[in-house]
C-alpha cells in the first residue's frame, strides 16, 4: 500500500517536473549533501541519518541515505516507520514511565525540508501568492507519512486481537490515486455550519427514513394501485436538496415548490400501469389488455369530465373490440395499437389522476418536515449534554484566494460512542448497537487513507471507526436497502479514462463523487458532515471555484443536471481564470435532456461526442490529432470496463481568460502556463501546491 501511493522525494520531483499543471522548470532531485563533521548518536548513524549542509538556507539539516528523508530538526528515533509499517504493528513499545522518554513538544516537532526550499532562485518567478489554508484550532495531522516524529495513529485499539485485524487492511488492488494534489484555487471560505454526525443521531435518521420509503410504498399502492416507481423515492431526494434549504444533510425540510416534479413525474408516468420492455408477441397483447383495462377503472373512479369519460370509454372498448377479432397480429401491431391507446387516453387519464398524485407528493414532504425536525432535537440534545453550544460565532474570513481544501465544520464533535469491528473474509463489518453496515477491505483502507489526509482533529484516530459507521450508513439509506436498490442512480468511469483526463488535461478534481467512489482525494459530495472528514469539499452547488480543471459525471437526475449546467455557466462566465469542466451524461433524446441540449449550445463549449454503447467498448483507440485527444478517452477496454444501456455524452466547457483570449482553442495541461491576470493574491503562473511532507503529483506508481 505505502510502495504504491507514497515514493520517495526524488521520485517525488521527477514526477513533478513532467507532471500536468506544473511549470516547465527545472526540479532538483535527491540532494546532495556536504558532509560535516557528524557529531550524531550512534543510533542515529546506523539508521542511515548524517549531518549536511545546505547551501540556500546556510544552516545544518539531516538527510537519510537510505529513505532520502530530509528534515531541518534532528530526528527522533523511537517511532515506527509509517512508510513500510502503516498500521505500526512493529513499533517499538514506550516505556512505562513517561519521565525516562523524552517528548518533544509539538511546535518542535522535526518539519521535513520543503521541495521549494531546495530549489535554485535564479529564474526570476514569482511564486503565486496562494496560501495553503490551515486550522489553527485544532491539532494539526501531518499529511506525508515519511515524516519521522509521526505519533502513532490509533485505529481501534491496541489490544492483540486488533492488531492481528490491522494486518488484514491492507489493500490488494487499487483503484484511485490519492497523490494527485489540487489545482482548483477558491476564495477562502469558513467553516460550515451544519452539525457534526454522531451515530445515534444517524440511527435515528436511518430508522426514519425506512419508516418513509414504507409510507411512500403504502401511498403509491392505497391511492394508484402500482408499486413505487424504481429509484423514484431517491431521485426525489436528490431533486429536493438541489432547492432544499433546511437544515438536514439527507432529508427535505424546507423546499419550494412542497410538490416534487421528480416524484409526479415519475408517478404519473406509471399510471394507470407500468410499461415495461416487451420481447414476445404474448406479452405485448398481454400488456395492451392491462392498459385498456386499467385506464377504464381509473376513470370510472376518479372524478373526471363527461367528455374525459367519453373519450376514455371509446378507445377503451374499440381495443377490446380490436383484440377479439384480430388473432394474427404481430409483436409490432400490438405495440403500435398500445402507442395509440396512449396517445389518446393519457392526457385523460393524467388529468383525471393529477390531484391524487400530488396528493402523495405534499404528504411525503411533510412527513419528512416531521422527521427532521425530531432528527435535530435529537441531536441538540447529545451536544447540551457535552456542553457543546449550538451556534458558534462565525470566524472572520479573510478575502484571500486558496487551494480547495476539504470541509471543516463550526460546531465542535461531541465524544464518540464505541463501535465494534469484525472481518469476515475480505469484508470489513462495523457494527453500532446491532445495526451493522459492510465494506470491501480495500476501501476500508482508502477511507483510512482519505481520513489521514483529511481529518484534523482526531490524530489519533480515536472517532475513526465511529465516523465511518455514520458514513457508510448514510449512503445506504441513501441508495435505500433493497437489492441492487441506488445502483442505477449514477454511472461509472473506468480507471484509464481518469488517468487520461488527468495526462491530457491536467483533472485533479471530481464535481459528484463520494469517499467511496472518489479517484482523486479532492472532490465534491452529498454530504459535507459526514465526508469532509475523508476530504469532501462539499456538495457541488455549493463550491465555487476560480481556476482549475474539474470532470463531473452528475447523478441521472435532470433537476440537478440542469441545476449543475447552471452553476458552471455562472462559473465559467465571472471568472477571469484558465476553468474549464469535463462533463459525461447519458444522452437522453426521447424526451430530450434540458441540461444536455443547453451545454450542447453553450457558448463555452469547446467540445461535444457522443459515444454509442455498443460500439465505444469494442472500437480501438483512434490515432487522434494533438488539438482533440479527448476522442479516445473511452475507446480502450479497461480491466474493469462495464457496458452501459445508453449512449454516453462527452462535453468539454471551458471559460475565462483562457477561452477569450485563444478564441475557444483547447489548451492541453501540457501547454506553457498563460500569464496571470492582475487579480488580488496572484502574481505569477499559477503551479500545483507542494504541501511539506505531502505525496508528489503524477501518474499513480505501480499501475
Amino acid at each position: 500500500m505505502a510502495n504504491e501511493n507514497h515514493g520517495s522525494p526524488r521520485e517525488e520531483a521527477s514526477l513533478l517536473s513532467h507532471s500536468p499543471g506544473t511549470s516547465n522548470q527545472s526540479q532538483p532531485c535527491s540532494p546532495k549533501p556536504i558532509r560535516l563533521v557528524q557529531d550524531l548518536p550512534e543510533e542515529l548513524v546506523h539508521a542511515g541519518w548524517e549531518k549536511c549542509w545546505s547551501r540556500r538556507e546556510n544552516r545544518p539539516y539531516y538527510f537519510n541515505r537510505f529513505t532520502n528523508q530530509s528534515l531541518w530538526e534532528m530526528p527522533v528515533l523511537g517511532q515506527h516507520d509509517v512508510i513500510s509499517d502503516p498500521l505500526g504493528l512493529n513499533a517499538t513499545p514506550l516505556p512505562q514511565d513517561s519521565s525516562l522518554v523524552e517528548t518533544p513538544p509539538a511546535e518542535n516537532k522535526p518539519r521535513k525540508r520543503q521541495l521549494a526550499e531546495e530549489q535554485p532562485s535564479g529564474n526570476g518567478v514569482k511564486k503565486p501568492k496562494i496560501e495553503i489554508p490551515v486550522t489553527p484550532t485544532g491539532p494539526s495531522v501531518p499529511s506525508s507519512p515519511s515524516i519521522p516524529g509521526t505519533p502513532t495513529l490509533k485505529m481501534w485499539g491496541t489490544s492483540p486481537e486488533d492488531k492481528q485485524q490491522a494486518t488484514l487492511l491492507r489493500p490488494t488492488e487499487v483503484y484511485w490515486d490519492l497523490d494527485i494534489q489540487t489545482n482548483a484555487v477558491i476564495k477562502h471560505r469558513g467553516p460550515s455550519e451544519v452539525l457534526p454526525p454522531h451515530p445515534e443521531v444517524e440511527l435515528l435518521r436511518s430508522q426514519l427514513i425506512l419508516k418513509l420509503r414504507q409510507h411512500y410504498r403504502e401511498l403509491c399502492q392505497q391511492r394508484e394501485g402500482i408499486e413505487p416507481p424504481r429509484e423514484s423515492f431517491n431521485r426525489w431526494m436528490l431533486e429536493r436538496k438541489v432547492v432544499d434549504k433546511g437544515s438536514d444533510p439527507l432529508l427535505p425540510s424546507n423546499c419550494e415548490p412542497v410538490v416534487s416534479p421528480s416524484m409526479f413525474r415519475e408517478i404519473m408516468n406509471d399510471i394507470p400501469i407500468r410499461l415495461s420492455r416487451i420481447k414476445f408477441r404474448e406479452e405485448a397483447k398481454r400488456l395492451l389488455f392491462k392498459y385498456a383495462e386499467a385506464a377504464r377503472r381509473l376513470i370510472e373512479s376518479r372524478s373526471a369530465s363527461p367528455d374525459s369519460r367519453k373519450v376514455v370509454k371509446w378507445n377503451v372498448e374499440d381495443t377490446f373490440s380490436w383484440l377479439r377479432k384480430d388473432h394474427s397480429a404481430s409483436k409490432e401491431d400490438y405495440m403500435d395499437r398500445l402507442e395509440h391507446l396512449r396517445r389518446q387516453c393519457g392526457p385523460h387519464v393524467s388529468a383525471a389522476a393529477k390531484d391524487s398524485v400530488e396528493g402523495i407528493c405534499s404528504k411525503i414532504y411533510h412527513i419528512s418536515l416531521e422527521y427532521v425536525k425530531r432528527i435535530r432535537e435529537k441531536h441538540l440534545a447529545i451536544l447540551k449534554e457535552n456542553n457543546i453550544p449550538e451556534e458558534v460565532e462565525a470566524p472572520e474570513v479573510e478575502p484571500r484566494l486558496v487551494y480547495c481544501h476539504p470541509v471543516r465544520l463550526a460546531v465542535s464533535a461531541p465524544p464518540m460512542p464505541s463501535v465494534e469491528m469484525h472481518m469476515e473474509n475480505n469484508v470489513v463489518c462495523i457494527r453500532y448497537k446491532g445495526e451493522m453496515v459492510k465494506v470491501s477491505r480495500n476501501y476500508f483502507s482508502k477511507l483510512w487513507l482519505l481520513y489521514r489526509y483529511s481529518c484534523i482533529d482526531d490524530s489519533a484516530f480515536e472517532r475513526f471507526l465511529p465516523r465511518v459507521w455514520c458514513l457508510l450508513r448514510r449512503y445506504q439509506m441513501m441508495f435505500g436497502v433493497g437489492l441492487y436498490e441506488g445502483t442505477g442512480l449514477q454511472g461509472s468511469l473506468p480507471v484509464h479514462v481518469f488517468e487520461a483526463l488527468h495526462r491530457l488535461f491536467g483533472v485533479s478534481f471530481e464535481c459528484f463523487a463520494s469517499p467511496l467512489n472518489c479517484y482523486f482525494r479532492q472532490y465534491c459530495s452529498a454530504f459535507p458532515d459526514t465526508d469532509g472528514y475523508f476530504g469532501s469539499r462539499g456538495p457541488c452547488l455549493d463550491f465555487s471555484p476560480l481556476s482549475g480543471s474539474f470532470e463531473a459525471n452528475p447523478p441521472f437526475c435532470e433537476e440537478l443536471m440542469d441545476a449543475m449546467v447552471s452553476h458552471f455557466e455562472k462559473l465559467l462566465e465571472s471568472s477571469p481564470e484558465p476553468l474549464s469542466f469535463i462533463v459525461f451524461i447519458p444522452e437522453w433524446r426521447e424526451p430530450p435532456t434540458p441540461a444536455l441540449t443547453r451545454m450542447e449550445q453553450s457558448r463555452f463549449k469547446q467540445a461535444n461526442e457522443i459515444w454509442p454503447w455498443r460500439s465505444s467498448a469494442c472500437a480501438p483507440a483512434p490515432s487522434a490529432p494533438p488539438q482533440r485527444p479527448y476522442l479516445g478517452l473511452l475507446k480502450e477496454r479497461g480491466p474493469l470496463f462495464v457496458l452501459d444501456v445508453c449512449d454516453l455524452a462527452f462535453l468539454y466547457l471551458e471559460g475565462g481568460r483562457q477561452h477569450d483570449e485563444r478564441g475557444g482553442y483547447t489548451v492541453l495541461a501540457s501547454s506553457p502556463p498563460l500569464p496571470r491576470p492582475d487579480l488580488p493574491g496572484y502574481d505569477g503562473p499559477l503551479e500545483p501546491p507542494r504541501i511539506p511532507g505531502g505525496a508528489g503529483a503524477g501518474p499513480h506508481p505501480g499501475r
